[in-house]
């Protein structure tokens, strides 16, 4: 089962799910189709289970458990923007978010797929949401700060960055851009946080 899934998460995110062919997928795991079919009976149960078994695990890996699991969160945070770039797989960029891809091609065609993409989307929202909400709980950021807005914003940027660079078949421009987002978690810090940061850093 977990090898149908690695081979599908592949040939989804470089095929898109209506052009991934089951086929590809048989050959490359070594399985026949009943075996497929035994795990999986459709081949939207198989898309439903990528996004949920293998995207979400993996931002949840990259990006969610950070966050949670921390007692600086906005350190955190701005720790996986800054480095995110290393840490992803090196044709990332040239192939795109396998989320933002996905919710591109089917959220207006399945409503399940709009409804397990939604389910992911909103789980970063609400994770940056808490981390945001944390940090201004211990004063890191301001207290005029929205950050359910910010939280909304933070991960329309991430995506949009993603799929600017894309279309560019740039890494540096992901990575500029995101440069660009950590400036703009830095600037809902408090006046206390950027200076007790920047002395941390040396600045």
């Amino acid at each position: 089962r977990d090898k149908i899934l690695h081979s599908a998460f592949c040939e989804i995110h470089r095929q898109g799910f209506q052009a991934a062919s089951i086929a590809n997928i048989l050959q490359d795991t070594g399985l026949t189709k009943g075996a497929l079919y035994h795990h999986f009976p459709t081949k939207q149960a198989l898309g439903l289970a990528v996004i949920d078994e293998v995207i979400r695990q993996r931002l949840d890996q990259l990006i969610f458990s950070r966050l949670r699991d921390s007692d600086k969160p906005v350190e955190a945070l701005l720790d996986v923007i800054a480095t995110i770039h290393k840490k992803v797989p090196a044709d990332f960029v040239m192939l795109g978010c396998p989320l933002n891809n996905l919710m591109q091609e089917m959220s207006a065609l399945d409503q399940l797929f709009q409804q397990q993409l939604s389910g992911v989307l909103g789980i970063w929202q609400k994770t940056v949401e808490d981390a945001l909400k944390r940090g201004q709980q211990q004063g890191e950021i301001r207290e005029d700060v929205d950050y359910k807005a910010a939280a909304l914003f933070v991960v329309s940027a991430w995506e949009g960055c993603i799929g600017v660079a894309k279309n560019m078949q740039s890494p540096k421009a992901f990575e500029s851009c995101m440069k660009q987002l950590h400036v703009y978690v830095e600037g809902l810090m408090s006046p206390k946080e950027k200076k007790e940061r920047g002395g941390r850093q040396g600045i």
